[in-house]
């Protein structure tokens, strides 16, 4: 497919081929039509897809010329720095110059970003609860917006960005609602469903070409902490089949509540590394723990950790998801023929870690099952008012709730092996 046959105007071909873009992403084939239409659209692809550039061209082909005071497009993205690249990839495409863009982010002045927007634009780019603020001073006019656009989509909801995003779409009378974002799950749907109406939902899966060669690798998709804790508790409670184990986390504090919360805390063959306080039972070198028989689990936060030397450990926990996707790559890519199971925790929020993983490996990651006498934890009401009220309080507030992400139909399956079984099945089948 040609740039030509996205509709898109002649300047704004010619600005795509000089800045590299010689054909359309499958996400822009597949959604400019709907949106150049004016219809509602929900798009859904990894990063690294084409998303901001696709509703960019959108909106310079919409907003055609600049003659409104009020702005006709407002953007939301999650960071300042996030506003700085929107900006700058609208100036890239943009050959209009009656066309006026403002960048509004809690790094500014406030007053001084006020002047800017009543001095004129036609394209706003915020993070929203400084576009929020500014409205409520009445510096941000919504009278006028034809397209409200939310990208990054999932990461808003991370960052507990709902109200501020909420009250702007219904400060807007009728416009159209354009939302971008890695992955869809109950919470983002719950967000952005007030606003949006009959909306067209684009799915795209852009992986590697060439995939690489990895560990078996198992996810399990679960709503909140407590359920990862009872998972990972019903789990290893097969010492036979998990004989040997490291389970990762983020913090050392997290690994400290963890190894307590593990079997209440009165487990003999659960440890530490490098634990907090001198009198925990831990190790501070992992030959050490490979060495010890009776050690069978080992707690290793990644906060400040060097390359570990896993091998030999048969099977790899990630309760927490790494912040750099490398930290996770290093220790399931096949580095020899040793067989190592590496599995995976993780909530609605982890989903786009997971999506830039699969991305970056070039295939996805197996749903399991969840076992069927696993606890899942709920968020008691009274709970949830207390989360309401905080994210009241407080724009940058997170949402405790708890919601997991539907798993496709070509996901689903007609049996349910519990991890042991298809532990004692590989090994049958592999030295049987």
């Amino acid at each position: 497919m040609s740039l030509e046959q996205l509709k898109l105007s002649k300047p704004l071909v010619s600005a795509m081929t000089a800045a590299g873009y010689l054909s359309p992403k499958e996400i822009q084939a597949r959604s400019m039509s709907r949106i150049l239409g004016g219809q509602d659209v929900i798009a859904i692809g990894p990063e690294g897809c084409g998303k901001t550039t696709t509703y960019i061209l959108g909106v310079l082909m919409r907003l055609k010329y600049g003659f409104e005071e009020a702005p006709r497009a407002l953007i939301l993205v999650p960071t300042r720095e996030r506003v700085e690249e929107v900006i700058a990839q609208f100036k890239l495409l943009n050959r209009n110059d009656t066309i006026r863009i403002v960048g509004i982010h809690a790094d500014g002045g406030m007053e001084a970003q006020i002047n800017e927007l009543t001095d004129g634009v036609d394209i706003v780019v915020a993070v929203p609860s400084r576009a929020r603020a500014v409205y409520l001073k009445l510096g941000l006019n919504t009278n006028k917006i034809q397209m409200f656009v939310v990208d990054d989509a999932a990461d808003m909801v991370k960052l507990g960005m709902q109200l501020p995003i909420n009250e702007l779409a219904n400060s807007i009378q009728k416009c159209q609602h354009l939302i971008f974002t890695e992955v869809m799950h109950d919470r983002l749907d719950l967000m952005i469903e007030p606003f949006m109406k009959l909306p067209t939902t684009i799915e795209v899966d852009e992986l590697e070409e060439n995939e690489t060669e990895t560990h078996t690798q198992l996810l399990y998709l679960v709503p909140n902490f407590r359920t990862k804790l009872n998972l990972l508790n019903l789990l290893l409670k097969d010492a036979e089949v998990f004989e040997k184990v490291v389970v990762f986390v983020n913090t050392r504090l997290t690994a400290q509540t963890l190894s307590k919360d593990l079997f209440d805390g009165k487990a003999d063959d659960i440890f530490v590394y490098k634990p907090l306080f001198f009198d925990e039972a831990g190790f501070d070198d992992i030959e050490d723990f490979k060495a010890v028989a009776e050690a069978r689990v080992l707690i290793v936060a990644n906060e400040g950790l060097k390359d570990m030397d896993l091998t030999g450990i048969p099977f790899i926990f990630h309760f927490e998801l790494p912040v750099q996707k490398e930290t996770y790559l290093n220790r399931v890519i096949k580095a020899d023929d040793t067989e190592v199971v590496a599995i995976t925790f993780t909530t609605d929020l982890e989903l786009p870690q997971v999506r830039k993983i699969e991305q970056a490996i070039g295939q996805k990651i197996e749903i399991a099952d969840l076992p069927e006498d696993l606890l899942v934890e709920e968020v008691t009401k009274a709970k949830a008012q207390k989360n309401k009220m905080l994210a009241e309080q407080e724009d940058d507030e997170n949402f405790r709730d708890a919601a997991y992400h539907k798993r496709k139909e070509s996901n689903s399956k007609t049996t349910n092996f519990g991890i042991g079984q298809k532990a004692i099945m590989n090994k049958k089948k592999k030295h049987g």
